[in-house]
């Protein structure tokens, strides 16, 4: 691997996860200019949309999306991974954007990968290293100046925010876990391709977005468009490329750049104000993200070496 392409990956990662802020930003815009909007219909609307659109680039790529569905195993689990790891991780975060604000529901967010810790530790027996029990007191800390700003007694953030948030961060979680078995088969084009178009056709039995009355601008399509585009298909897209020229271990460490562009891009063009407390604690939670970040390949290798072992 040359240096050149270790830079070209790292690139590709950081500016997904930007686009991926950027995208909180805009949907925060479209709450605001559109009261009538509904955090489901626009999940719907880009769950659906995107979906449609990588599974057709899967392929003209010679991806073969629909071979997915010729093994129960793997077409369930593409079930699963719709429904219960890409609509908490969407849904739910737009929800907590149109109830608060991007900057403060993508931090909550970030907590996800604490989560998956602690998954590994309750069913798979993985105890915590030291960097890891460290991270998690740093975004407990994080968390708790963001939630109360100094003020145990009181929160400084409405429970209806934190409460999506943390939904969306076990999104996260389920996100993650739910396809990793089918990802090396059947690549990732396929299996977020179908992933989306489920959940958002799910969602649509629920809520028909056809019968959401609703009246969008130009400015506002555009920012839809946005959503979509460069928010949902370029980002994965650029995500899934940089893992060809960097470790997954480091490309997880470009996901701080999401709750930064988030928090930059608000600040910038919504005039949201973040107290000191907001920035300590988010600074706090995106430093014990990387440092778990960092030590995500001793955990995976453990796993590989004991089930190795268990094998034998």
């Amino acid at each position: 691997m040359t240096q050149q392409n270790h830079l070209r990956g790292v690139l590709l990662a950081s500016s997904a996860c930007i686009l991926w802020g950027i995208s909180g930003v805009a949907a925060s815009t479209l709450f605001i200019n559109n009261p009538h909007l509904t955090a489901m219909w626009l999940t719907q609307v880009r769950m659906i949309s995107a979906g449609l659109i990588l599974l057709v680039w899967g392929m003209v790529a010679g991806k073969h999306p629909f071979k997915i569905w010729h093994h129960r195993h793997a077409a369930w689990t593409a079930v699963s991974y719709g429904l219960l790891g890409l609509i908490p991780v969407q849904l739910y975060y737009f929800e907590a954007v149109r109830v608060g604000n991007a900057p403060i529901a993508t931090i909550i967010q970030f907590l996800g990968p604490f989560i998956i810790s602690i998954y590994y530790f309750l069913f798979k027996h993985v105890t915590p290293s030291r960097i890891e029990l460290i991270g998690m007191i740093m975004a407990f800390i994080g968390t708790l100046l963001i939630v109360t700003h100094g003020h145990l007694n009181s929160l400084a953030i409405s429970p209806v925010i934190l409460f999506w948030g943390g939904l969306s961060a076990i999104g996260v979680a389920t996100n993650t876990l739910i396809p990793r078995t089918i990802l090396p088969k059947y690549g990732a084009l396929t299996v977020t391709g179908w992933g989306l178009l489920i959940a958002g056709l799910f969602l649509t039995l629920l809520q028909p977005m056809w019968r959401v009355h609703l009246t969008i601008t130009w400015p506002q399509l555009g920012l839809l468009i946005v959503i979509i585009l460069l928010g949902t298909v370029a980002p994965f897209l650029m995500f899934a490329r940089s893992l060809s020229d960097i470790l997954p271990t480091t490309a997880s460490l470009m996901d701080a750049f999401e709750p930064l562009a988030a928090t930059i891009f608000s600040i910038t063009f919504l005039n949201v104000q973040l107290t000191s407390f907001d920035f300590i604690g988010g600074l706090l939670i995106i430093l014990a993200v990387m440092a778990l970040s960092l030590n995500t390949h001793k955990m995976l290798h453990f796993l590989r070496r004991r089930r190795a072992h268990s094998s034998s």
